[in-house]
């Protein structure tokens, strides 16, 4: 009896890391919808309680709708919205936030009842108390993006959307990490200096390429220059570095900004070419298919990407851009976590 009790708690902690995992995979995709619509600036507020209900009255739809039209996004952008317009962008953004709140709780409240009773093995709580920690780390971050977009900016800062996402990556990458661990029996490492090496080479250009991505986002680089293999008939665009200082032009000269991104996404193809033609001498039961899942979702990824480019960063094609890097950015976890155990 008390075997099948712990197989179900096993079971039980296993599905509430998966849910997890899939929860922010959905705020991730939710709050790129929300940028491509505009909607993240809606609300110019933050409260993390009152907040979770919607205006419930006329007059509270107007005192929001009023808060709206005194920044400068508003002024520049959208002076002829209507309320109707308003109301839809404004429940993209709170949508955005109400699954933050969820995601906040779905976590929490399992894992201090799993910490009182000691289910997740010794020296382990911290581990899970360090990802909640990040997941309302990220709901200030979240907020202090919006606040670079509500005085002096027509959008929030790239730098901070940056910044939010990053946050997000980690928390997702730890999430994974852990679920691979806990349904494995944390196993001991390997001392494969190797495959470490070059798995978690592959994973930092990964999650770096993404961050790349972010910055195309938050500056609109992906709305110019719409043309592969070449950009716009050269191979470098025209003005490429031209601001002063010349570093300067990786964060915000939208050209650069393209290119940049699309050379690490070959760097990356380049490198995960590399990293699956070795470990394929190996022959291992998990690493070697996780890297050839990986080589596949990057392929698509290229595509996608290069669709995305071409029909100007249009809704659909650009969200499953995004969804194609989450699910990139998970084979690269999995292949760098693999190739540091002894068990795969």
């Amino acid at each position: 009896m008390s075997s099948f009790a712990s197989a179900n708690q096993s079971r039980s902690i296993s599905l509430w890391l998966l849910g997890t995992i899939l929860l922010v995979i959905s705020i991730i995709l939710v709050g790129g919808a929300t940028r491509l619509t505009n909607s993240g600036l809606s609300i110019t507020e933050w409260r993390p309680i009152t907040g979770a209900l919607p205006p419930m009255s006329n007059e509270a739809w107007a005192q929001e709708f009023t808060k709206y039209k005194q920044i400068p996004e508003f002024l520049a952008e959208n002076p002829s919205m209507d309320m109707e317009g308003f109301k839809f962008i404004y429940f993209m953004e709170w949508s955005h936030r109400q699954l933050a709140r969820f995601i906040g709780l779905f976590y929490a409240i399992p894992m201090f009842i799993f910490m009182l009773r000691g289910k997740f093995g010794k020296g382990k709580n911290l581990r899970f108390f360090i990802i909640f920690l990040m997941i309302g780390l990220n709901a200030g971050v979240g907020w202090w993006m919006v606040k670079s977009g509500l005085t002096h900016r027509l959008d929030v800062s790239q730098y901070r959307l940056a910044t939010h996402l990053s946050v997000a990556l980690i928390v997702l990458a730890l999430l994974v990490w852990t679920l691979r661990d806990y349904n494995n029996s944390w196993p001991a490492p390997l001392n494969d200096v190797r495959y470490k090496t070059r798995t978690g080479a592959l994973l930092f250009f990964v999650f770096l390429q993404i961050i790349a991505g972010a910055f195309v986002a938050g500056t609109n680089a992906g709305l110019e220059n719409n043309t592969w293999p070449l950009m716009d008939g050269g191979f470098l665009p025209e003005d490429y570095l031209e601001m002063a200082p010349w570093w300067l032009s990786i964060f915000e000269h939208r050209p650069t900004i393209q290119f940049n991104h699309r050379m690490l996404g070959y760097v990356v193809f380049i490198m995960a070419v590399w990293v699956w033609i070795s470990v394929k001498k190996r022959r291992d039961t998990y690493l070697s298919p996780i890297c050839a899942w990986l080589m596949i979702a990057l392929l698509l990824q290229i595509i996608l990407g290069v669709t995305a480019l071409l029909k100007v960063s249009a809704m659909p094609f650009a969200l499953a851009h995004q969804a194609g890097a989450i699910f990139v950015f998970i084979c690269a976890v999995l292949a760098a976590r693999s190739a540091r155990l002894r068990t795969y």
